[in-house]
């Protein structure tokens, strides 16, 4: 009975330690990075330099279509900041919550438009790097050092009495407050891009004609949403943490 337990055990141990997809790992000293999430962020921030560079190198006082475009995405970024972080403090967060917002959408879109499955790599495939947990993680773990740093520019060591407020007793749950937010905007993020995608292989596998067609629309305009989500929340975590709690 016991040598028969053992050999279950070591049936189980294979089983326990099989990977959920496959990966194009690049070895860098004695770490594995996943390749392919690397080779569509460089993808889709060469993309993104390029036409900012192209949009803004000649400005025009009757500006064109793609200035105009342009100009209507700087407001939109603004808007979001604006509203978030307060009149006076977004300037100097504006690229951060800018950046964000056009990576996580240019990464959303990259993954539901371009026919990434048609490129063969010796391991694994490429999708949009927002359908790779590390990548979402982070992203927010960025968001969570932003909002840190916010806090304590302002309000020094002070900051820290937020933990207290508005009593002691709420300690131990502002602390994990502050561990469910990263938690929160990554697998949200991951999650619903990782599912979208999901969607669209099935479908497209099961009629792979017409009826893609509106899924693909409707995960480009959840892709936005989701986008302007992760943007809006981690500028409303910065202008929480600007708050003055240090001045009571």
């Amino acid at each position: 009975m016991f040598q028969q337990n053992n050999y279950s055990l070591l049936l189980l141990i294979p089983l326990s330690s099989v990977e959920v997809g496959k990966h194009l790992y690049w070895k860098i000293g004695s770490y594995n990075i996943h390749g392919q999430v690397f080779i569509v962020s460089w993808i889709v921030i060469a993309v993104l330099i390029t036409l900012s560079f192209v949009g803004t190198r000649k400005l025009q006082r009757i500006p064109g279509q793609l200035q105009n475009f342009m100009e209507f995405i700087l407001e939109f970024l603004q808007d979001i900041s604006k509203n978030q972080i307060g009149e006076h403090e977004y300037r100097i967060w504006l690229p951060y919550i800018s950046t964000i917002f056009l990576f996580i959408l240019g990464s959303n879109w990259a993954g539901a438009l371009i026919p990434w499955k048609l490129i063969n790599l010796p391991e694994g495939e490429l999708a949009a790097p927002t359908n790779d947990i590390n990548t979402t993680v982070a992203l927010s773990l960025l968001t969570s050092l932003a909002y840190f740093y916010a806090g304590l520019s302002k309000n020094g060591l002070g900051y820290f009495l937020r933990y207290v407020e508005p009593t002691p007793v709420l300690l131990p749950i502002n602390i994990l407050e502050d561990f469910t937010k990263p938690l929160s905007l990554s697998f949200r993020l991951f999650g619903n891009i990782l599912a979208d995608e999901l969607v669209v292989s099935v479908f497209t596998l099961l009629v792979p004609i017409l009826i893609p067609l509106p899924v693909m629309i409707l995960g480009l305009f959840a892709s936005s949403i989701q986008a302007l989500i992760f943007s809006t929340l981690s500028a409303a975590y910065i202008g929480e943490a600007l708050e003055g709690h240090g001045e009571h």
